[in-house]
């Protein structure tokens, strides 16, 4: 439904006091003030009428204070019936002054009237109002006609600048309530998204460490049912065991690296292979440190293809090369093949899936598949 400016209230941050300045405050009130002093003042220096004629007069100075206090709440709660029927107390109670001689405050209330009704009241409300109060100074004010025309059309103007710095303040307000909502929202998906980063490197830490202890832990039994000897069998045990210590460790890797405190890429994948007979490290291009993500993501890469190297091609021996790229850094991991361990069918674990998606989150890609000899990882991960 298209908005109609002459039904429109001003908004409520326009209406309201928020946004303003404390030396814009101090004027303002300090201005409240001198028009009360002056209408106070008027009503006890009036020689035409005795003391109870004076206290009435203030009583009433009084009351269009209250009455404006309300009038001022009304329209900030955009109840239109009765904040015009407030506004017409107050024209009523400038018609009684200027009735009973108090001419000073009955055109200042007028005044006063006309300028509030622009500033706080829809255009179709505000223009009779203020047409009807104006209208009224006009004709109890003995200035020139000249000069009556200029202060009611000065009085006008004033009322509708304000109406417009009004709602330029209320804009404002609403853009920084919107910037304030905004940052709040981006913080909380910032928050989400460090949740699901920890979440996904714990969870990666744990696949890989017990997909590893399942190995050994399935090559034990398999003994088992063999018949093996003891010292085969304690083998296997053995080796679950330090997997799970590793686990233990990488964890704690996991947990550093997302504080910040990554070992550097090429020692990590060293000493990944330290371990592993046939194994070796290329590292080409030039070196530099990698956002947090795209470590990890190489990191997890390269000991899952290691963990599948052990599972399907156990003894096969195993070429890491890392390439620093201009624009992405590369892994590739490469076994020379060898015939299906018995632990084929043992569990995948977190799988090739799970890091093809890690690096589909960083913009990359991730390949997996049959080489000329043996099988290819190949890891993109732009930098």
């Amino acid at each position: 439904m298209k908005d109609n400016a002459w039904t429109r209230w001003p908004s409520r941050e326009a209406l309201g006091r928020e946004g303003i300045s404390r030396p814009r405050r101090m004027i303002a009130w300090a201005v409240r003030l001198l028009v009360i002093a002056l209408l106070l003042w008027s009503a006890f220096s009036q020689k035409h009428v005795g003391i109870w004629g004076a206290l009435a007069a203030a009583s009433g100075v009084v009351l269009a204070g209250v009455v404006s206090w309300a009038f001022f709440r009304t329209t900030y709660e955009h109840r239109l019936l009765p904040s015009l029927g407030l506004i017409g107390v107050l024209l009523g109670i400038a018609l009684a002054a200027q009735a009973t001689g108090f001419k000073g405050p009955a055109l200042v209330i007028w005044c006063g009237c006309g300028v509030a009704a622009l500033e706080r009241l829809p255009l179709g409300a505000a223009l009779p109002v203020t047409s009807v109060a104006l209208a009224s100074y006009s004709a109890s004010n003995n200035d020139v006609w000249l000069t009556t025309a200029a202060t009611v059309g000065g009085m006008a103007l004033a009322g509708y600048v304000l109406r417009l710095d009004a709602e330029a303040r209320g804009g404002a307000q609403r853009l920084l309530a919107q910037e304030r909502a905004a940052r709040a929202a981006e913080a909380e998906s910032a928050a989400l998204g460090e949740r699901a980063r920890i979440a996904r490197e714990i969870h990666d830490v744990l696949a890989h460490s017990l997909s590893a202890q399942l190995v050994h832990l399935e090559a034990a039994r398999l003994l088992i049912e063999r018949g093996a000897d003891r010292e085969q069998i304690l083998e296997r045990v053995v080796a679950a065991r330090g997997m799970a210590r590793d686990g233990l460790a990488e964890t704690r890797q996991a947990l550093s690296a997302l504080r910040g405190e990554l070992t550097p890429l090429e020692d990590f994948l060293t000493e990944l292979v330290s371990g592993a007979d046939g194994a070796e490290v290329t590292v080409t291009g030039e070196r530099r440190p990698l956002p947090a993500e795209a470590s990890q993501a190489v990191r997890r890469v390269a000991q899952e293809a290691l963990t599948n190297v052990r599972k399907h091609a156990h003894g096969a021996k195993v070429h890491l090369r890392l390439d620093y790229g201009p624009h992405e850094v590369t892994l590739d991991v490469r076994d020379s093949g060898g015939p299906p361990g018995e632990l084929t069918g043992s569990g995948g674990g977190y799988g090739l899936l799970g890091m093809r998606e890690r690096a589909e989150l960083l913009g990359g890609s991730l390949d997996a598949g049959p080489d000329e000899e043996g099988f290819l990882v190949t890891l993109k991960v732009p930098v």
